[in-house]
């Protein structure tokens, strides 16, 4: 875990995987933390780079003083950790209050989005009298106190039956937490609602310039943002896909994690199109072209180029980083292997620069001189010799 100064308040966070990879910002449900994202966070490594955080008062962040708090705010701390990673664009994935961050993006900031997925969510969630009646006994009884009552509702009763301490866990965290915060997040939401600000805003199951691909998540057993709530929102979302899953409350990533990352890794793939009959977008490879190689060599590219060989940059961009690099039934690491043999074997002058991607994307010393031995075997111990010599140059090895 580690902290960041938002707003003069110190943020607790976590960024874990390659930073080639896409970036994947997390934000949790009420009165929780960003624990509640560990089981699914080890399918979404090997693929994309994960960023949690800690609402205020939750976790480990800094709590708030006694300013009203808006969605605004929330995002703008999202934002902010996702310039810290260095993303210009990500994939947002929200349940609850955390969902609600995600409508404030794609209401105000849908550029900087690849997608949204939010759970167990609404554009209006419950009512200003229900959360202005909580937000006063947070403050006259405590969070331990109501947490025996809150926690159960957030999960099916069989999940209880996998889990028995399940329920006396979650109180002790939410017990834990800032009771001003808490409160102040009540009031938000009885007093912040998307009703009439979200249409024209999301693409239906496909990226669209300026347009935001959402997908929606429930759970049939959810108390708290029932099936209709998210109907609802799906239908500000101009009929945005919405799944309910089966026997699941308010936070199937606790309850069915298995489930949802592998839900969650079908919204993220990137949407390639028809590739046979219409190829990729050109934004689509360049976006993965700057992801792996860099803006920085990318921007040299491109400004090197002339009339010459600027459609040759488009083609490469189009072919190799979008329709191959862009694919998910490769890992971006297996790609980097793939490629740096292939260079060596053959001898290829872009060697150098997959070698450094190679130490972007994290490849340990033992893969590459794996690679590298297969060269040698398989492609001709000269090319495997250069190649290795090449590395060392670089900085592989001790």
């Amino acid at each position: 875990m580690a902290f960041h100064s938002i707003n003069g308040r110190s943020v607790a966070y976590r960024l874990l995987g390659a930073n080639v990879n896409p970036l994947v910002v997390l934000a949790h449900p009420l009165g929780m933390s960003q624990a509640v994202w560990d089981d699914v966070i080890p399918a979404l490594l090997s693929r994309y780079r994960v960023l949690t955080w800690d609402l205020p008062g939750h976790g480990a962040s800094q709590a708030v003083s006694d300013e009203q708090i808006t969605p605004a705010d929330l995002a703008a701390e999202a934002l902010a950790l996702a310039e810290l990673a260095g993303a210009e664009r990500f994939h947002f994935a929200g349940t609850s209050i955390g969902g609600v961050v995600g409508q404030q993006l794609i209401a105000a900031h849908g550029d900087r989005l690849l997608s949204a997925t939010l759970t167990n969510t609404g554009a209006v969630i419950g009512n200003p009298e229900l959360w202005n009646t909580r937000a006063g006994r947070v403050r006259q009884e405590g969070l331990a106190a109501l947490s025996e009552e809150i926690v159960p509702r957030w999960f099916a009763p069989t999940a209880f039956e996998a889990s028995p301490a399940l329920k006396t866990g979650w109180c002790t965290q939410m017990g834990r937490g800032d009771d001003e915060s808490y409160a102040q997040l009540c009031e938000m939401l009885g007093r912040d609602t998307f009703t009439g600000k979200l249409s024209g805003k999301s693409a239906l199951h496909k990226v669209v310039p300026n347009k935001v691909k959402v997908q929606l998540f429930g759970g049939s057993e959810d108390l708290a943002t029932p099936p209709a709530t998210l109907e609802a929102l799906a239908a500000e979302l101009d009929d945005a896909p919405l799944e309910i899953f089966d026997s699941v409350g308010h936070v199937p990533s606790v309850e069915a994690p298995a489930l949802f990352a592998q839900k969650l890794l079908g919204v993220l793939a990137t949407d390639l199109g028809d590739v046979a009959n219409h190829g990729v977008a050109y934004a689509t490879g360049l976006e993965t072209r700057k992801q792996v190689l860099g803006d920085a060599h990318v921007e040299r590219s491109t400004a090197n180029a002339n009339s010459l060989d600027a459609p040759f940059q488009q083609m490469i961009t189009r072919l190799a980083w979008g329709e191959l690099w862009s694919n998910d039934d490769l890992t971006r690491r297996e790609r980097s292997m793939i490629t740096t043999g292939i260079l060596a074997a053959l001898g290829r002058e872009e060697l150098t620069l997959h070698l450094k991607t190679a130490q972007r994307i994290g490849l340990t010393e033992a893969e590459l001189r794996q690679v590298l031995m297969h060269v040698a075997i398989y492609g001709g111990v000269p090319a495997a010799n250069h190649a290795f010599a090449l590395a060392k140059e670089l900085g592989w090895g001790e």
